[in-house]
């Protein structure tokens, strides 16, 4: 790969908003040799008079950010290294969505949202609610359903955010990366039945 991006909050929880380009020789040869026909904000010129600014892979800024920010990503790229570094990272990953697997797979009422396996994310686990009352009502209904789901677990202070994404049919989004534990998940799938539990009892008694 030529040009690799990532944001700082991805994976690790680092601080939004920060961004990180890497480059291969192949790619600052190309900046150095192309002239684009438009113009660019300044923010985003990475050469001058056709040489790379290489101050920008150094350490200066532009605009310059929150030190605090880059001492914060650094704290986690070392707790990063204590796990284990990538391998460890990923084994931890591997270990917290097979205990939200494990629950998924003896719970009648939830699916895991990508139906082949070898497509699922073991980080940011997306399900979808497959019970047969909640299937039965229309697409609003069941956003409706869901949406209640995760407010009563954000009520008890069980859970937060774990909507599913903005364009994904509706159901949750439950974070199992390496920075948070597996005893954690494990206590939030008892949660997660106690309030589908809570919702299915409510849309009865609305019935």
């Amino acid at each position: 790969m030529d040009v690799v991006t990532f944001s700082w909050q991805k994976a690790l929880g680092g601080e939004a908003a920060h961004g990180v380009l890497i480059l291969s020789p192949r790619a600052v040869e190309r900046l150095e040799s192309y002239t684009p026909a438009w113009p660019l904000p300044k923010i985003f010129r990475l050469t001058k008079g056709g040489k790379l600014i290489e101050g920008i892979f150094t350490g200066a800024t532009i605009n310059t950010p929150s030190m605090l920010c880059v001492e914060d990503y650094l704290d986690a790229l070392n707790w990063a290294k204590g796990l284990g570094g990538a391998k460890g990272l990923i084994e931890k990953a591997n270990t917290n969505f097979a205990v939200l697997n494990q629950w998924i797979e003896k719970t009648p009422w939830v699916g895991n949202l990508a139906a082949v396996p070898e497509t699922r994310s073991n980080t940011s686990v997306c399900l979808t609610i497959v019970d047969p009352d909640i299937l039965a009502l229309n697409d609003e209904e069941q956003s409706t359903f869901a949406k209640g789901l995760v407010s009563a677990l954000e009520v008890e202070n069980a859970a937060y955010d774990i909507g599913a994404y903005r364009d994904a049919p509706s159901g949750l989004r439950i974070w199992a990366g390496a920075t948070v534990e597996a005893s954690d998940l494990e206590v939030l799938t008892q949660w997660l039945d106690w309030a589908f539990a809570k919702q299915k009892a409510s849309l009865k008694a609305a019935a």
